[in-house]
Parts: structure tokens; sequence; C-alpha cells
């Protein structure tokens, strides 16, 4: 039921904005993030279209995920890199296309299996392009809310530099377990594990 909803949707959006989208221009937009160094294009809410702002919203709330994660980093002042993520994964790439357009950064790639993912990590495009389209057009979920609402306090406390401490990461840490159902079974280093890195 929800399947067919978003296809109806989509050929909604498809048929009365989207005329000029072709397969050509989704290669284009397609490519490598839209971001020099450091840098991101950061984007103007109020210039986005309401009806789409609030369907990619929308689309998110059900397919897109807010994630965190730690990996272990030799050349770095403390022994884990903390790395954000917003990602949407769909085999349908005109949509996701069409997020990599209108927050005007991330990385739209194919995996095995048809799969295509639309995902943006660097944290100055989370914090200027993501953080204020998610904030503007929001979601319905409670769970999706809570998630944007945990994922902006990490995104804080890794721009702020609090995330270069023990305190910091134990913070972190604790309010990923409130994220994505506690991550139970997906998450590559337990927090213990972590944690054992400072003692």
């Amino acid at each position: 039921m929800l399947e067919s909803l978003w296809c109806i949707l989509t050929a909604i959006l498809i048929k009365h904005h989207w005329r000029s989208v072709t397969i050509h221009e989704v290669r284009t937009i397609s490519r490598k993030d839209s971001l020099v160094g450091n840098i991101s294009m950061a984007i103007d809410v109020k210039k986005i279209p309401e009806r789409i702002g609030f369907y990619l919203a929308g689309f998110a709330d059900g397919e897109g995920s807010f994630n965190i994660s730690f990996r272990k980093c030799k050349d770095c002042k403390m022994p884990w890199k903390v790395s954000l993520c917003f990602n949407v994964s769909r085999r349908d790439k005109v949509i996701l296309a069409l997020f990599k357009r209108h927050m005007k950064c991330g990385t739209l790639r194919g995996r095995t299996g048809g799969v295509w993912y639309f995902e943006v990590n660097n944290l100055n495009a989370i914090e200027e392009n993501v953080v204020p389209f998610f904030n503007r057009f929001g979601f319905l979920s409670a769970k999706k809310k809570r998630d944007f609402s945990k994922f902006k306090q990490v995104a804080k406390i890794i721009k702020d530099g609090n995330h270069l401490s023990k305190r910091g990461i134990q913070s972190i840490l604790t309010i990923r377990k409130e994220m994505n159902d506690g991550g139970v079974g997906r998450r590559r280093y337990s927090d213990t594990e972590i944690l054992s890195y400072f003692n």
C-alpha cells in the first residue's frame, strides 16, 4: 500500500514539476558531491517549492536514516573518528537525484542488486544543508523526529570539538543508544570496545 502511494506521488511530481529532468540530467546530478574541499553550497530552504520539500521529507521519513559511526583512526588526535551520515536508499534513481538537486550536496551511487544510495557525510553539508532542510520541512513520525533531534545534538558536539575527549565520546554513545532502535546487531564496534581504548 505504501509502495503504491509513493509511486502515485512520484508520478504526479514528475508530470507536473519534473518534465525537464532528463536521463542526462539525472546522470549529471548523480556525480560526486557538489562540495569543494570542506565548503558546501549552503541552501536557502525558502527557495525550495513546498510540495517538493514536504514530499522529500516524507520520503526520508519512511526510507531515510540518520547514522553515527565510529572507525579506528591511527592518525587522529583520538583513537576513534566519529562520522555523521544521512542517507536514503531506493531502486528509483530519479527520486534520489531530486534529493541531491535540492539539497545541493551529497553523493548518489549505485550498489549491487540495483539499489541506489543518496548519502551526505560531510559535516559542513550536514550543518548547512541537511539540518536546515529538515528543520523547515520536518517529519511526521515520532521515531524520525527523535532520530533527527539526536543527530543534531551529536553534530553540535562535533562542531564544538567536544568529541575530542572521553567525556564527549561517552555523550555521543549515550545519545546514539536512543537512535535507530539502539542499532542492536548493526554496529561494528560496541560501546564497551570504543571506551576501552581510553583506559
